[in-house]
């Protein structure tokens, strides 16, 4: 599955919310069910049932293997937020556990470009496309339509910055 394409209930947010409502009410100890509340949060633009959600994640799977699943959501919903200091530290810190995770170099090039961290936001995009080749402004444009319109051109406006190819 392409990294921007995941989406919950096809794109129903409110759906999803409600039944992810539903699941960590029956199972309040399912660190994965917070993990997908963390995102559809993050999918609806609230940032910090997102942030609050991925930190009971971590708390209840410590050690889990989707760690950076749990991470990667951390920057994202920073991301969303407008923290780009904090997304980007998040994003690093996937980064440690996973080099080359594609969401997180989006992320890292993204959050520096808006920090005016010209280098590493080139770099960033340099990595992604030695693992995504195909990767272009106009894919993430047409890839991530499940994210609010204005964090979609907050990140294309630092893909652009950051040097990603816009065709």
């Amino acid at each position: 599955m392409a990294a921007f394409t995941l989406s919950f209930f096809g794109g129903e947010h409110d759906v999803a919310a409600t039944a992810i409502d539903r699941a960590v009410e029956l199972n309040p100890n399912s660190a994965h069910a917070w993990m997908v509340y963390g995102l559809v949060s993050c999918y609806r633009g609230q940032p910090d049932p997102a942030i609050e959600a991925y930190s009971r994640a971590m708390r209840l799977s410590p050690q889990d293997r989707l760690g950076r699943v749990i991470t990667a959501g951390m920057a994202l919903a920073h991301m969303v937020a407008g923290r780009y200091e904090a997304s980007l530290d998040w994003a690093e810190r996937t980064l440690r556990q996973a080099p080359g995770h594609a969401i997180s170099l989006v992320d890292k090039a993204v959050a520096c470009a808006h920090l005016d961290r010209i280098e590493e936001a080139r770099a960033a995009v340099s990595q992604l496309l030695e693992l995504q080749p195909w990767l272009t402004i106009a894919w993430f444009k047409a890839s991530a339509t499940r994210y609010p319109a204005e964090l979609r051109a907050r990140y294309v406006a630092g893909l652009r910055k950051a040097g990603m190819p816009v065709e």
